[in-house]
């Protein structure tokens, strides 16, 4: 693979004499410098910085994140513990992107709401650069909120306060009071109307890490890094005692509050892997309906950790819908992916038929995805584990050479064109590929490429060059509309 690694130098995916000649042809086809540049950037960063936002129950974390991303996406309730399947979204604010980190809507529980805060905010700042502390300037300061500061004094990351709910002027003391949490100033916002998110913005845009650069060929230091994740009671735990070869810690308790939970180093195949652990995670406090959020929490919060998802399957039961969620959270945090089968063994001749008929029709998105079939009990087929995780990563790290790919986009645009629309046919004048980890791909086109043109693209990038167990990001950019002077 190495002749397809190019090391990344100030031009960041292309060499000196690839940048100039590339940037040859994107003058030829009407694309300035200025244009090609921003695109390719856009595209060629390394891993977004993560914002969690964090607070106690209905302080409008969930209406903030949604004037955050700017679209109503992160469920809004008056009531805590509305169950979310998601809660990571992109946010872009003064031209820098960064994910951010939903913990709205869990259940409070009456019993022990400062353990039940503490376990929430844990999750979340598990995956985070930073933290957005939502307080609800109307109230004050609570003894939950008291808790919270404690938590995040201890995690040691930045921390930006957002005074909500301060909709005039008159709200504005209100907000001044909240200085006494000792995290600094407080930003007086009204996430319900827009007032003050921009200020607040521009001092998470100082908290938050710049993304890093792209670069291409570059050791990762460190053992690689596996989140072991799926549904409940599929046989994490088993499964990660198994590839130990004992029976490992994987909870570390402490009275009071929660703590981070144990990385596991183990050896296997040979090699030291690091298991971001989320099988051994187990719930402290009565969340009831909020247990399934908690879970996609502690999920979320081990792929950001990762390079490489190992999403395990019950085989025995139908593959449900929170199977087919986790995999897409994976997909989309844009992990390396192996999906493993548990309890192949013992599944009968009527069952695994049905099973590849659901592989087929409920996981065809995620065809090249390295697959095995294992036994966490019996340790069935798990020296197949590590060859599939080498192969993942192996795809989540290659580059395609810039020539060699628009030799293969000019091949793809003459044989199949893009279907004509109203009169038009968009082309693709030339590409290359911006990113790796994963793959990411920048197209230049003289029109709007429809979503089923860029699947076909991504299909046959797949069946020419591989990629297999990494998902493909393809942007494409428009040549705009100049004058013939132009």
């Amino acid at each position: 693979m190495n002749d397809q690694i190019h090391s990344g130098d100030e031009h960041g995916a292309l060499g000196d004499a690839e940048y100039a000649e590339f940037m040859e042809l994107a003058a030829l086809e009407g694309f300035d410098a200025e244009e090609v540049e921003g695109a390719i950037g856009e595209a060629g960063h390394g891993p977004l910085p993560v914002l969690a936002v964090v607070g106690r129950p209905n302080v409008g974390k969930s209406t903030l994140v949604n004037r955050i991303i700017g679209r109503r996406e992160a469920v809004v309730e008056d009531k805590p513990g509305v169950t979310r399947d998601r809660v990571t979204y992109e946010a872009e604010w003064a031209g820098r992107r960064f994910k951010v980190v939903d913990t709205g809507g869990w259940e409070q529980d009456v019993l022990g709401i400062d353990a039940s805060v503490a376990a929430q905010a844990e999750y979340a700042i598990e995956a985070a650069d930073a933290v957005v502390f939502v307080v609800d300037s109307t109230v004050g300061a609570t003894d939950t909120d008291e808790a919270v500061v404690k938590l995040l004094r201890r995690a040691g990351k930045p921390v930006v306060l957002c005074a909500n709910k301060v909709d005039g002027q008159s709200g504005e003391a209100d907000a001044t009071a909240l200085w006494s949490l000792g995290l600094g100033m407080p930003h007086p916002v009204s996430s319900l109307h827009g007032r003050g998110t921009g200020d607040m913005l521009d001092a998470v845009l100082e908290a938050l890490p710049e993304a890093p650069a792209q670069t291409f060929g570059q050791a990762v230091g460190g053992p690689r890094r596996i989140a072991l994740i799926g549904r409940p009671n599929v046989g994490k735990s088993s499964l990660l005692n198994r590839v130990a070869n004992e029976d490992r810690v994987v909870v570390n308790e402490m009275a009071g509050t929660t703590r981070d939970p144990v990385d596991e180093l183990i050896e296997l195949g040979g090699i030291t892997w690091k298991f971001i652990d989320t099988a051994g995670i187990r719930r402290r406090v009565h969340l009831q309906e909020g247990a399934d959020y908690y879970a996609s929490l502690r999920t979320a919060a081990a792929v950001e950790k990762a390079e490489v998802a190992v999403v395990l399957i019950d085989a025995s039961e139908s593959i449900s819908v929170q199977d087919q969620r986790i995999i897409t959270m994976a997909v989309e945090a844009g992990r390396a992916l192996v999906i493993a089968y548990n309890k192949w063994d013992t599944l009968d001749e009527e069952r695994r038929y049905y099973l590849e008929r659901e592989i087929e029709t409920e996981l065809a998105q995620v065809a090249w995805a390295p697959r095995v079939n294992v036994s966490a009990q019996t340790g069935r087929h798990m020296e197949k584990l590590v060859p599939a995780i080498e192969t993942a990563l192996a795809g989540w790290e290659t580059r395609i050479p810039t020539g060699r790919l628009n030799a293969f986009l000019g091949e793809i645009v003459a044989s199949h064109p893009h279907p004509v629309r109203g009169g038009k046919q968009p082309r693709i004048l030339f590409g290359t590929q911006a990113g790796t980890k994963p793959p990411r791909f920048v197209l230049f086109a003289s029109g709007f490429l429809e979503a089923g043109y860029r699947r076909f693209i991504e299909r046959r990038l797949r069946e020419e060059f591989g990629f297999e167990g990494t998902p493909i990001h393809i942007s494409v950019r428009v040549r705009e509309k100049r004058g013939r002077n132009k």
